[in-house]
């Protein structure tokens, strides 16, 4: 690659955030709106960058847009560079008495109707203590929230448990329980569960998540083979109300399709299982007086100090 970039100026940091934007977008006609330019703007802003750095960071016209492997790689770096100048940012207005600046939060999906889930009184001590402060709060799943809180997308995640990287820091906050369940269309919806032998659960049609969660890694030791492959809770519980499959679901969410009696637990004790949700932020760097003080809101919202 030819050395071209010298030092970072203002303009390279706004043509970096388009890229951002335009590649989290997934093109440039969806970008439009987010960064509220015009297209052709956008493109020329593209090209800027291109030019600045020496490399082809994309393809794009009416085939598609198709990042190229230098524009993975710059588009990674950019967000490494963003994070350490949010970070930045924030050591520089801890000097100050009040915070100000912005908070990234990541949720795992379908947290707000657990009773157990303080996230929102957390919120709310946080405004009381912190009102200049600007949030984005993101719904992602367990795999984007990791590597986004390493990569410093995020300034904090909420995540369900066990699994752990050695790069973040975790503070459990609450649990949820996952039963099984099948709809009403289903055959075994009518049927006692004295009748049902757990044989006959594990050969049904199952549908699960598909990305790394308790919920994968639960269904994969009970033995179920994945007929359907749901993305969020939503999609779990749409695939359940078709009556062709058995699958997991909060007992929180569940509720609501359970008093209406489109769904029923099936399988008992011997299927369900506990999950521990958490806090989730990097170790390295500390975190900033903003973050701090969220996580002690999270903390104090959930009776653990």
């Amino acid at each position: 690659m030819q050395k071209i970039l010298g030092q970072l100026s203002d303009i390279d940091l706004r043509l970096l955030k388009v890229f951002r934007v335009v590649v989290e977008c997934g093109g440039i006609s969806a970008a439009e709106v987010e960064l509220n330019i015009g297209r052709s703007t956008i493109s020329r802003h593209v090209k800027d960058l291109e030019i600045r750095l020496g490399v082809t960071l994309c393809q794009r016209g009416r085939a598609g847009f198709v990042l190229s492997a230098e524009g993975q790689h710059i588009y990674q770096s950019s967000l490494r560079l963003m994070g350490a100048l949010d970070e930045f940012r924030a050591d520089v207005q801890g000097l100050h008495k009040e915070m100000t600046g912005n908070l990234a939060i990541a949720l795992f999906d379908k947290t707000v109707t657990n009773q157990e889930a303080k996230i929102s009184q957390a919120l709310q001590l946080f405004d009381q203590r912190a009102p200049k402060v600007s949030l984005d709060l993101y719904v992602e799943t367990l795999s984007v929230i990791e590597s986004g809180v390493i990569e410093g997308r995020y300034h904090v995640g909420v995540v369900p448990g066990p699994r752990q990287s050695a790069s973040l820091a975790y503070q459990w906050l609450f649990d949820e329980k996952m039963s099984l369940y099948c709809g009403y269309h289903h055959p075994l919806f009518k049927r006692s569960d004295i009748t049902i032998s757990e044989q006959e659960i594990v050969s049904q049609k199952y549908a699960g998540l598909g990305h790394n969660s308790p919920n994968m890694d639960t269904s994969q030791q009970k033995g179920f083979k994945r007929h359907a492959t749901a993305y969020d809770q939503e999609a779990v519980a749409t695939l359940l109300l078709s009556g062709s499959y058995l699958a997991y679901l909060p007992d929180h969410y569940a509720r609501s399709f359970v008093e209406q009696g489109l769904i029923r637990a099936i399988g008992g004790e011997v299927f369900s299982y506990d999950c521990s949700f958490l806090a989730v932020n990097r170790i390295s760097p500390k975190p900033s007086r903003i973050l701090a003080c969220f996580l002690e809101c999270l903390k104090q919202a959930h009776h653990l100090v």
